[in-house]
C-alpha cells in the first residue's frame, strides 16, 4: 500500500485515493461495461433483466434528544419476498447513521464506501466531518453511480446524525443523482415511504422523549406494512423486528433486539383494538 501512497496525491478523500492509486478495486456493483450491453438494444431506462433484490423501507425523526433512524427487515425479488430479516440501517460513524432503499447489492457497497471514506477523512485530517460534510460527501457518492442509477438500479439513501454545532438532529435525503435535501422533522424512503410519512405526519410531535419517538418510528413502518407488499412489519413468530438506531450527544446507539421487541409487541396489541392505528390528535405517539 505505501507504494500506492507514494504515487497518489494526499487526499482526505478514500475515494479519490484508490481512483488514482489502484482503480480496479473500486466497487463495480455489477459492472457499467455489462449493464450497458445489457441494455444497448432499447436504450437508456430499459430493463437490464437481471433479477436484483430490493430493500425498503427506511424512516427517520427529529426527537428531544436528537435522531432516530429505523428500517423494516423485508427484501424483494421482483413479486416475491427473498429475505425477511435484512439490516438496512447502519452506523456511518461516531455521530450519524445511514439507511438505504433500493437496489440492495449497490446499496451496502454505497455504505460501505461512505463509512470508510469518514473514517480515511478522520485517519488523514485529525477530526471528523462535520455534519453537513458527511451529507455532502455521500451526495458525491450518489452522483458516481448516476450512469447505473439511470439504468433503472437505483440506491437511494436515508442520512440522520447529531451536529455537535447546533445541538440538535438532523436528516438529509437524496435524489438518485445526488442531490441533498435537508428534511424537517421526519422523513422516509423506499417503496412504503408515502404511508410511513403519513403515519409520521399525524403522530409526530416537537421534542418528543426517546420512548414517543421510538414507538411513532414501529408506527409508521407498520402503516407502510400495511398499504405497500415489499415493506415488513413485525414477525412475532420468527422474532423479527424493526432495526433501530439512535444519534445523540453521547453518539451512535442501537436499539436492542429486545428493545425493538418490545416496541412491535406494543404495537401489534395496539392494533388488534384499533386496526388503523392510533388517530391524529396532540401525544398520539406515545405509548398507553
Amino acid at each position: 500500500m505505501d507504494r500506492y501512497h507514494d504515487q497518489a496525491p494526499r487526499t482526505s478523500s478514500f475515494t479519490e485515493f484508490l481512483a488514482a492509486s489502484k482503480p480496479e478495486l473500486l466497487p463495480r456493483s455489477l459492472g457499467q461495461a455489462d449493464l450497458t450491453a445489457a441494455t444497448a438494444a432499447d436504450g437508456p431506462g430499459a430493463r437490464t433483466g437481471l433479477e436484483l433484490e430490493h430493500g425498503t423501507t427506511i424512516v427517520a425523526l427529529t426527537f428531544a434528544d436528537g435522531v432516530i433512524l429505523a428500517g423494516d427487515r423485508r427484501a424483494t425479488l421482483e413479486n416475491m419476498i427473498s429475505k425477511r430479516d435484512v439490516r438496512k440501517v447502519f452506523r456511518a460513524d461516531d455521530f450519524s447513521a445511514i439507511g438505504a432503499a433500493g437496489v440492495w447489492s449497490i446499496a451496502v457497497e454505497l455504505i460501505r464506501l461512505f463509512q470508510v471514506e469518514l473514517e480515511h477523512y478522520e485517519k488523514m485530517e485529525s477530526r471528523q466531518l462535520s455534519l453537513i460534510g458527511k451529507a455532502n460527501r455521500l451526495a458525491a457518492l450518489i452522483r458516481g453511480n448516476l450512469a447505473v442509477a439511470m439504468q433503472g438500479l437505483v440506491v437511494v439513501p436515508l442520512f440522520a446524525g447529531y451536529d455537535e454545532d447546533t445541538g440538535t438532529g438532523r436528516i438529509f435525503s437524496y435524489d438518485p443523482a445526488g442531490g441533498p435535501t435537508e428534511e424537517q422533522r421526519y422523513s422516509a424512503v423506499g417503496s412504503g415511504s408515502i404511508f410511513a410519512q403519513s403515519a409520521l405526519k399525524k403522530l409526530y410531535v416537537d421534542n418528543m422523549p426517546l420512548g414517543d419517538a421510538v414507538l411513532a418510528c414501529v408506527q409508521a413502518l407498520y402503516d407502510a406494512a400495511d398499504d405497500d407488499s415489499a415493506t415488513g412489519g413485525p414477525d412475532l413468530a420468527r422474532a423479527i423486528f424493526p432495526v433501530i438506531a439512535t444519534v445523540t450527544a453521547d453518539g451512535f446507539a442501537w436499539v436492542t433486539d429486545e428493545e425493538a421487541a418490545g416496541y412491535a409487541r406494543t404495537v401489534v396489541e395496539d392494533r388488534f383494538l384499533s386496526p388503523d392505528g392510533p388517530k391524529a390528535f396532540p401525544g398520539a405517539g406515545a405509548p398507553r
